[in-house]
């Protein structure tokens, strides 16, 4: 072999090698939200390949809460041995000023204007940090690997400690004026109904929240005076059989699938992924919630809309959160 030709095999091999090395890397993502702090480290295909977890501390202050998700993503990475990271994608709760996430999540009240992007850009230097509200994470997770796949129009949705959603029209993340479009918890499915930490009255967040539905079981008689009661304990007296667990699940599917009529009438969509702790409420909340879809989509365009469980499950925020990093160019539209 001629000196050149050695020299273009070594080259060809050198990049090969480079490319097998970015391919390698993975995206460090982070689901912050007011019950849990989530990691996971992530596959350029959205294969989780390690997953760590911890309850939101509820008594400490804004630079206490950055120390215990140092802490975790600290451990996971090391439990994982190092390795080398392509980016940091997050979702977090909101709201937030986008893109320069300065967060100030409802339901943790010790971040008000934290630096969040700020701080991880400090914390992994020479790496991108992108930063979306947890709720258009699931979405963006749901479309790239979950539900949505293969699909241009899809709404995903939290139902957890608050209400959100993100909406992908066309094939990509639509973000809106300020990163907020898709927010779902904020449609009013019933303008008399409870108010809302937002200062409106009847969002849908306001009714289908867990603890906003816990509260509302307790006013009817259901545990009444405990203040250590949860939404997974509502969801198993539902089960039982309950009276008035059963009428909260009903309340918030009813709420959900008026909502989601609403929805699909503006946007035109083809699915609607469905993610969040209350969602594993199976049934108990998809049968009234597609009851009260059907009886309030009424287009026949609106009708096709399909409602389902997130197929990813508990990581999809975190899924959507490496998607960030590893397909910027249809749900990242900030740098």
């Amino acid at each position: 072999m001629s000196e050149r030709a050695t020299w273009e095999a070594t080259a060809i091999e050198g990049l090969r090698a480079a490319e097998r090395g970015a391919a390698e890397r993975l995206a460090l993502a982070i689901d912050i939200g007011g019950t849990k702090l989530a990691a996971a480290l992530v596959e350029p295909g959205g294969r989780v390949a390690h997953h760590d977890r911890t309850h939101t501390p509820v008594d400490l202050d804004a630079e206490g809460l950055w120390r215990s998700l140092l802490a975790l993503l600290d451990k996971l990475v090391a439990d994982a041995g190092d390795p080398p990271l392509a980016g940091i994608g997050v979702g977090c709760g909101g709201p937030m000023r986008w893109p320069s996430a300065e967060v100030s999540p409802l339901n943790i009240p010790a971040w008000r204007d934290f630096p969040l992007r700020d701080r991880l850009r400090e914390r992994y230097p020479g790496l991108p940090v992108r930063v979306h509200n947890d709720a258009i994470c699931v979405a963006v997770g749901e479309h790239w690997r979950g539900a949505g796949r293969g699909r241009g129009n899809v709404l995903g949705m939290v139902v957890s400690t608050g209400v959100g959603g993100g909406l992908i029209l066309d094939g990509r993340l639509v973000d809106g004026a300020s990163g907020n479009a898709g927010h779902i918890g904020h449609v009013v499915v019933d303008p008399a109904g409870p108010p809302c930490k937002c200062g409106g009255r009847g969002c849908l967040e306001a009714i289908a929240r867990g603890p906003g539905l816990v509260a509302w079981a307790q006013e009817q008689g259901w545990r009444p005076g405990r203040t250590d009661v949860t939404g997974v304990e509502l969801t198993e007296d539902a089960r039982r059989g309950h009276p008035v667990a059963s009428a909260a699940m009903d309340r918030a599917g009813r709420a959900l699938g008026i909502a989601i009529a609403s929805a699909a009438h503006l946007c035109d969509l083809e699915v609607v992924s469905v993610g969040g702790g209350l969602s594993q409420a199976g049934p108990l909340l998809f049968d009234p919630l597609e009851e009260a879809l059907r009886a309030h989509a009424r287009m026949d365009f609106a009708r096709q809309v399909r409602v389902v469980p997130a197929a990813l499950g508990q990581t999809a925020g975190l899924v959507g959160a490496a998607a960030l990093v590893f397909a910027a160019d249809r749900y990242w539209n900030a740098d």
